[in-house]
């Protein structure tokens, strides 16, 4: 490249015509290697299951955030606004002092389960927003407090607050007064695959002039402290002023730094003396901090050597002013790396605008756009690069201690071939830095749109042999694999697919849906197998994501003994049936041996909406007749049955479970269409439960749901009431008649009680803040308005429901799944005062222009004002908003 110019490159054929397209072209054709570089750093390794070598195994407090400074990762790294290369040999991100915290800002800060008062949450101020699918360009925000960060202030007053109070939040604290903080934006963009353009821009909000520290870092992920390869890597100091990259995976890499700045060296690795009083010299993890702050020169590297390195920028920021630091990570050495620099920043932004102005060609307005764009740059932004080979996390390393006995019957242990290095996408980086399959699921759907190739990859990566068990269980997060999610792969599968085919013209990864839907089948097998008591088509599962939102905790035995019989399992696994059933149609239509496969799962349904209403010889089944609900069944080890009746939630996913059969399908399936006539014909009893009726010109449609026409308007009616389920923003997932009529379960030695909280949860069933009694909770949300679509296709406009229900309008399905949409999206829009009800009485999130446009895509949302709960980052599951704004709707 010569100096002040961006010379094409050979990939530019790429390009020629949308820039963004042709990088994802060339990366899914195994062309070009776009993705080499993303956003794949965490936002915390620490307090991980991975980096817990404890004998308790609480992880929380075996790898804490004080030690994180000084002591070695075994799995993965962390850092603010970091990127790295897949593996994450290689990373970059930024740190920074305010010439007053007492530590070096290189991490964000937080509390653990044990020390907030609802659980675990991130005590920082930050936002995505921007990125492109191949990470040519990236942007994020970073809010940093001109005052000493206030540490101890938030673990002491979150500690003082119970349950029952909100959460003491870093906006409380007043470090934000007087607008006395620099808004810090990092940028990336990429001039080629391995020429990364880094940009931070720190503007002084205040009215007075502030010192600022600036340290873009790089360092190598520790691979050689384990006993596997001592092979040390090298970052040092040539006479340029730029740091070179010595590793045999990434040969010829340079680091340039604009203007001057000291270059700090050391080793990331631990500080044995701080740590453990071990008297070791050298220049450890946590060189930086001791240089900066505490002002120890003999901290860092006289010689300029080491696996970790940092510029160190010290600016004083001129009062509503700003500052702009540059670097530049390429292969190759660069006589000139910032004569182009600004042309290319600007470019990859122009790329960027231009990528999103044709995703977003449908949105209605402004807001829609912003909201969409933001909530697409956080699902980009929380890729993670996951590192967890259980087999060697249980055995030990050869060069380090040898782990508990304990752990060879603790935690995991049962998952002995689960070996993972990969980019995924994670529920939020810092809160939840560890995939789960079901959340996993749902960002798919969300990423589909934008990023087709790499949803598909992630739904295959969870179904992989070494990730899957070999009896066909799905792995479902880090603290419990064998724990089990909602069967919800297949939906995702199907939708994803189902996306691209009609924005391809209707030509579709049939290769793909193959691949997934034998895997599939194991993981269907598992469940009828394991989670099926009684062998009767009815389903336990246990925790299926619903935290909290029962009489007991369903993962765990029963103060009463016996077991329940769920109507959320059991609607999950007729969901999955329909789910593969519509899967097998698909390959049917160019592969006749599928038909089977459709049939068998068509059948299964039938038994599994048959035993809903009808569980034992005492006729008791999942639907109330009296109540017009459904609810959990507690089943008592004499065989004896009760109804739980909690309205929540649980009673509602029936309605998941829908699919139509068309007619012209069936024409094309002549084997399925005999099967079905005659198994209808043979078994009128299940017949019954298949609505159907001749349409004109087309012939005979079949509806398959748990729930015919008259049931269906019955818990619509309830799903719409304001006074239970119907919020401003959604549907709760607790009525809110258990607000003043709380359930009571007497059958154990103390009464049990189930309360609608429409907020943060005062009953702790589980830990964490993962605890549902009433808020609003999205991906069940988004599936209730696709299952609301699917009946508007087989009802028709002249369907109609009472909405809200005693409101006496009336509505089709269709215009319901718009309303609720509406309702949703409500969350993030500015209402008619020009409040965002996700920000809550956050008085500067409302109105101060630094803050009243940068999104926030919180966990779940408060069931009463729609205030954002949980945590504030859960991009995943959250950024199904992106694709609910859309208005055009797969069927």
């Amino acid at each position: 490249m010569t100096a002040g110019t961006h010379e094409p490159s050979s990939h530019d054929q790429y390009a020629s015509t949308d820039a963004e397209q042709g990088r994802m072209a060339a990366r899914d054709n195994e062309a070009v290697a776009w993705d080499r570089w993303g956003p794949y750093l965490a936002e915390r390794q620490w307090g991980t299951v991975r980096e817990d070598y404890s004998a308790t195994g609480e992880a929380w407090d075996s790898f804490s955030h004080d030690q994180a400074r000084s002591r070695a990762y075994r799995w993965g790294e962390d850092g603010i606004a970091g990127i790295s290369d897949k593996q994450q040999c290689l990373c970059l991100a930024l740190a920074l002092w305010n010439g007053r915290d007492p530590i070096l800002k290189e991490r964000l800060f937080g509390l653990t389960n044990g020390e907030g008062n609802h659980g675990e949450d991130v005590k920082e101020i930050y936002h995505y927003l921007d990125a492109t699918p191949s990470h040519s360009y990236l942007k994020m925000l970073y809010k940093y407090p001109q005052a000493a960060f206030p540490y101890t202030e938030l673990v002491e007053e979150n500690r003082r607050r119970g349950r029952d109070a909100p959460e003491y939040e870093l906006m409380d604290t007043g470090v934000f007064d007087d607008d006395r903080y620099f808004d810090v934006f990092v940028e990336y963009a990429k001039a080629d695959v391995d020429d990364i353009l880094m940009q931070v821009t720190a503007h002084n909000r205040g009215a007075e002039d502030a010192p600022l520290h600036i340290l873009p870092q790089l360092w190598f992920r520790n691979t050689w402290t384990w006993g596997y390869d001592s092979t040390r890597p090298r970052l040092s100091a040539d006479e340029r002023g730029c740091i070179v990259v010595e590793h045999d995976k990434l040969k010829g890499f340079h680091c340039h730094l604009d203007g001057d700045p000291d270059l700090l060296f050391c080793d990331n690795d631990t500080n044995v003396r701080r740590l453990y009083g071990i008297q070791e010299r050298g220049h450890f993890k946590d060189a930086f901090h001791d240089h900066v702050i505490q002002g120890d020169g003999h901290a860092v590297d006289p010689q300029q050597n080491g696996t970790r390195a940092a510029a160190h920028y010290v600016h004083t920021v001129p009062a509503h002013d700003q500052v702009v630091v540059r670097v530049r990570l390429a292969k190759g050495l660069n006589p000139a790396p910032f004569a182009d620099f600004d042309a290319l920043m600007q470019q990859r932004h122009a790329e960027a605008d231009a990528f999103y102005t044709g995703v977003q060609a449908e949105l209605p307005d402004a807001e829609a756009r912003l909201i969409h764009r933001q909530a697409s740059a956080g699902m980009i932004w929380s890729k993670q690069f996951y590192y967890y080979d259980v087999p060697q996390w249980l055995n030990g390393d050869p060069a380090m201690p040898p782990p508990p006995p304990a752990r060879r019957r603790g935690r995991n242990h049962e998952w002995s071939h689960l070996n993972n290095a990969d980019v995924i996408s994670m529920p939020d980086k810092w809160e939840y830095p560890w995939y789960a399959a079901w959340d996993l699921a749902f960002h798919c759907v969300a990423l589909a749109p934008i990023d087709p190739a790499f949803a598909k990859n992630q739904l295959l990566l969870m179904t992989r042999v070494w990730y899957m068990h070999p009896n066909g269980q799905i792995p479902a997060y880090e603290w419990a694999f064998g724990d089990v999610n909602p069967p919800v792969h297949a939906w995702a599968v199907w939708e994803v697919y189902k996306g691209a085919r009609d924005a391809n013209g209707g030509e579709g990864d049939r290769d793909f849906l193959e691949r997934e839907l034998h895997k599939l089948i194991v993981n269907f097998t598992w469940w009828v197998n394991r989670k099926d008591a009684d062998g009767n088509n009815v389903f336990q599962g246990g925790f299926l994501g619903l935290d909290n939102i029962g009489v007991f905790d369903r993962s765990a035995p029963l103060p009463t003994g016996g077991h329940i019989n769920q109507a959320d399992g059991t609607s999950w696994m007729a969901m999955y049936c329909l789910n593969l059933m519509r899967i097998a149609l698909e390959l049917a239509q160019h592969n006749h041996t599928y038909e089977d496969i459709a049939t068998k799962f068509f059948e299964h349904f039938l038994h599994i909406a048959k035993a809903m209403n009808n569980i034992g010889d005492d006729g008791i089944g999942l639907w109330d007749e009296e109540d017009q609900f459904f609810y959990d069944v507690l089943r008592f080890p004499d065989g004896g049955m009760l109804p739980l009746k909690l309205r929540s939630m649980v009673g509602l996913i029936p309605l998941y479970a829908v699919e139509i059969l068309e007619p012209e399908l069936l024409d094309k399936l002549p084997d399925f269409k005999r099967r079905l006539e005659w198994f209808l014909e043979y078994r009128p009893d299940l017949a019954a439960l298949v609505s159907h009726w001749e349409e004109p010109g087309r012939g005979n449609r079949r509806l398959l749901s748990l729930l015919r026409g008259h049931r269906m308007k019955r818990l619509l009616t309830r799903m719409l009431d304001e006074d239970e389920f119907l919020s401003d923003f959604g549907v709760r997932s607790l009525s809110r008649a258990h607000l003043e009529q709380p359930y009571v379960f007497h059958c154990t030695s103390e009464p049990v009680s189930v309360r609608y909280e429409p907020g943060e949860s005062e009953t702790e069933a589980f830990g964490g803040n993962s605890n549902w009694r009433g808020p609003i909770w999205f991906p069940v949300n988004y599936l209730l308005v696709s299952s609301l679509r699917r009946f508007a296709k087989y009802y028709g406009p002249e369907f109609r429901i009472e909405y809200p229900s005693g409101s006496g309008s009336f509505s089709s399905m269709e215009e319901l799944a718009d309303a609720l949409a509406e309702r949703l999206t409500r969350l993030f829009r500015r209402d008619d005062k020009g409040r965002r009800p996700s920000f809550g009485e956050q008085e500067k999130f409302q109105s101060d222009p630094h803050f009243r446009d940068h999104l926030l895509f919180y966990e779940y949302f408060h069931g009463d004002t729609g205030r954002g709960l949980g945590a504030s980052h859960q991009t995943g599951w959250t950024g199904l908003i992106a694709e609910l704004l859309q208005s055009h709707r797969h069927d």
